[in-house]
This record gives C-alpha cells, structure tokens and sequence, in this order.
C-alpha cells in the first residue's frame, strides 16, 4: 500500500525529515508517535503534496507509484485522504455542497458521472448516523463556528464518503473531548477493511485505546527511531520520550 524510502524534506533551509522510512501494509493501521517537532506533521503535509515542502531524496511510493511526481489532487484521486489537526474554515459554502462537489470531483477523475442527488443523500445519511452528524450541522458553513469535536466529525464523514485506500490522520484527537473522541473514533473503525490502510499521527496513547494500532513507530528528530506493538505507546506513556532525545544526541 504505502512504502516511503529514505524520504528527506527540508523547509526553509532547514532539514526536517532526515531518512525517513516507513512500509504501510494494505489493511493495517499503523500510529506515529513522537515529541513537537520531531516531523510527525511534516510527514503528512509532505504526502498530501502541501507547498513550501522541499523534498530533497527519497521516494513515496502508493500502491507502486511514487506520488511525488503528482499534484495533491491527483494524489487524491489515487485514494489518499489527509485529516488535518486543525480543519480550515470555509466561509460561504455549506458542507453539503462541498461534500457532493468532493465527491463528484473525485468521480469526474476516474471517468465516472456525477452520483445523484437521492444516492448523495442515502449516503450523506448513513454516514452522518455513526458520527451524530445532523441536518442542521450540514446546512452551515464548513467548519464555520464549528466545536473542535464537529470539525473532526465533518473530516471523518468526507473520509468516510470518498472512501479513500490511505487515511492519514494528523493528531485527531487534538481538541476533543471523551465523548467527542469517542465519536469519532468509533467513525475511524467502522472505516477500517483489508483494502483500506491508515496513518493515525498522535501525541498521546489516549487515541490509541480507541483506534488500537497495529504497529506503532516511534519519530525523533525526523527518522523512524523504533517500530513495535500497540504496547510500545503503552511505554512511551509511562516513561516518555527522553531515551530516544539520547540516542539523537
């Protein structure tokens, strides 16, 4: 599914991600663990294609092609999907409107026709059910006045209409509380399939009961340091990450 090979960005001259790899395997989630600043954001922008991001060796590759040489369209077309840790506010245009414009952008790509007004709505439906989504929510802007537990419920419904192959989901659980966490993440596992992977990034191991991962991997100073278990963030959360600031040092 997601293979990333010596993967090395830098920003403004300054080196973030120095020799990252990563295998993603079709069907499994795996977790990013690490400190601020250890390129855990930076490696999601980098693959949805976020600009200012300068990509100086290495290769990304999703189900064998290497979506560095794509535009984040395009990469969206191939099935990727970035949840961002602060959704942007878009004034003036209803979250209904932007999830059938989504949608039939994405079935435009491929060659399909627009889905239909009933199909959009049965689906719209049956999607918002599981994340306590109603219509009221729809009708106003997206993201507009939004609670931090309503932005991330909006991101997850999108993921859960275009149905994408990589979800890669930057800290989701920032700004929610237990009840909206546990919304949400109950939305992220009912998306889980053997055709589907995820990239859940996260700080804390709060997440990771909810969304329980596959494989956890520890970054620190922009490389994948350590790879193991779900119980690795167990351990990181009880003794932190000094040891591996060590290691760097």
């Amino acid at each position: 599914m997601l293979e990333i090979r010596n993967l090395h960005v830098r920003v403004e001259e300054r080196e973030i991600l120095k020799g990252v790899n990563l295998v993603l395997p079709a069907g499994e989630v795996h977790a990013i663990m690490g400190r601020n600043g250890s390129g855990k954001s930076t490696l999601s922008y980098v693959l949805a294609g976020k600009e200012d991001y300068e990509v100086t060796g290495g290769e990304i590759l999703l189900n064998g092609e290497n979506i560095l040489e794509m535009e984040p369209n395009e990469r969206a077309v191939a099935g990727l999907f970035l949840a961002f840790q602060y959704p942007v506010e878009v004034p003036g245009v209803a979250t209904m409107t932007f999830l059938k414009a989504a949608i039939n952008a994405q079935r435009k790509a491929r060659g399909e026709g627009e889905i239909s007004t009933p199909d959009f709505m049965r689906a719209v439906k049956e999607a918002g059910a599981q994340l306590n989504i109603d219509s009221e929510m729809l009708k106003r802007p997206l993201n507009v006045g939004f609670s931090g537990g309503e932005k991330k419920r909006a991101e997850i419904l999108q993921m859960a209409l275009l149905k994408p192959t990589l979800c890669v989901l930057d800290e989701t659980d920032s700004g929610l509380d237990i009840d909206a966490l546990q919304i949400v993440s109950k939305g992220v596992n009912a998306l889980r399939s053997p055709e589907r992977s995820m990239l859940v990034i996260t700080h804390y191991q709060r997440l990771l009961n909810h969304i329980v991962p596959d494989v956890v991997h520890v970054f620190s100073d922009g490389r994948v340091v350590e790879s193991g278990g779900k119980d690795l963030a167990l351990q990181l959360e009880a003794k932190g990450y000094a040891d591996y600031e060590k290691d760097v040092a």
